[in-house]
């Protein structure tokens, strides 16, 4: 059977794209991942990185609230994410936005497999796939919505607080209390290192950006903009030899060592820790077939539009999107591929 259209990834973008291609009546099959030690370690298990965050403050109409009731009459019990007692009046939190969308996705009809699309054949139509678990199906259109992975050092204390003081988004995580008032740590020295420096001093009571050469590869108006700021100070020729802190408390602090003298250390004060050293988008499954930027991220090739640079195949969220990365943009990114996928289809003559 050759399938309408299939999605591939399960962030906002894939869960959006597949509420709107569902209600089109074109019965989506979506890819959300596997469980899989490698898709945890790239942010693509089901659900995507929004499943690894804890609350999410900007996702609009989500205020803080009481949930409870509202997640037990909209979700499976055994799909409701597990919250603590006193965390009741919070934000909604990544894993139970993402399970809520999944649900709206498949009340209208969407078909969800936890597996991984690892082969495509965009040479022809319909398109070839093939999943980890060994299915070999046909699409007439495809969407992808693989997103991309946040880059860190591999420290294992890295992983140990990520959500606890460990971050790769400081617009995403910056204005949560537990970075209020506190010092806080960037790692990096480029423009996102920069521009997520500058945006913390919004919250945090003074940033470090942690550096491991003794100039910034930042443009210059980016670089100044930081260095010109008083709350911000630079550990030049710096890396980062561990963080630091408990279970209890998150991160406490973060000790650096000189790249120019081994055996100087340093202890920084932070609650906060972020790590600016770019974003891998997950294309590795599509060997190439489709026309990526100088960063390998997937090219829209006509403007305003989620067309790529094979016709059928469109892209939304993450992995076509170097600049923006928030969830609401992906989500967006979702709907406007579902409706090109859809117009598209109509087109062709597949209804």
């Amino acid at each position: 059977m050759t399938e309408k259209v299939v999605i591939i990834g399960s962030g906002p973008a894939g869960w959006a794209a597949a509420i709107y291609t569902s209600r089109a009546e074109l019965q989506p099959l979506v890819y959300e991942g596997a469980i899989t030690q490698q898709n945890q370690e790239q942010g693509t298990l089901p659900l995507g990185q929004l499943a690894l965050t804890t609350e999410v403050e900007n996702y609009p109409g989500f205020p803080a609230g009481n949930l409870h009731q509202y997640l037990h009459t909209s979700l499976p019990a055994e799909n409701i994410p597990y919250r603590k007692s006193d965390d009741l009046h919070q934000a909604v939190t990544g894993p139970e936005l993402m399970e809520l969308m999944r649900q709206q996705a498949k009340n209208f009809g969407a078909r969800v497999k936890t597996d991984d699309i690892v082969k495509v054949d965009l040479s022809q139509r319909p398109f070839k796939l093939t999943s980890r678990e060994g299915d070999e199906l046909e699409a007439q259109a495809i969407i992808i919505a693989t997103g991309a992975r946040a880059n860190y050092l591999g420290l294992e204390s890295e992983e140990r607080f990520k959500n606890q003081g460990v971050s790769a988004c400081a617009v995403c995580d910056g204005a949560l209390p537990r970075f209020r008032n506190k010092p806080l740590v960037v790692v990096g020295g480029g423009d996102s290192a920069m521009e997520e420096s500058t945006f913390l001093t919004k919250f945090g009571e003074k940033v470090y950006i942690v550096h491991r050469r003794d100039e910034f590869r930042a443009s210059k108006i980016m670089a100044e903009r930081a260095l010109s700021n008083e709350k911000i100070e630079v550990k030049w020729n710096s890396a980062v030899d561990e963080v630091l802190g408990d279970d209890e408390s998150g991160v406490t602090g973060v000790r650096i060592r000189s790249t120019v003298d081994e055996n100087k250390t340093e202890e920084l004060p932070a609650a906060g820790y972020f790590a600016a050293i770019g974003h891998t988008p997950n294309t590795d499954f599509l060997d190439g077939q489709l026309k990526t930027t100088k960063k390998g991220y997937l090219v829209w090739t006509v403007p305003f539009r989620t067309n790529t640079s094979v016709e059928g195949v469109f892209a939304a969220g993450d992995v076509a999107d170097d600049y923006y990365r928030q969830a609401v943009t992906a989500a967006g990114s979702g709907c406007m591929a579902a409706l090109d996928a859809e117009r598209w289809l109509a087109g062709q003559g597949v209804e």
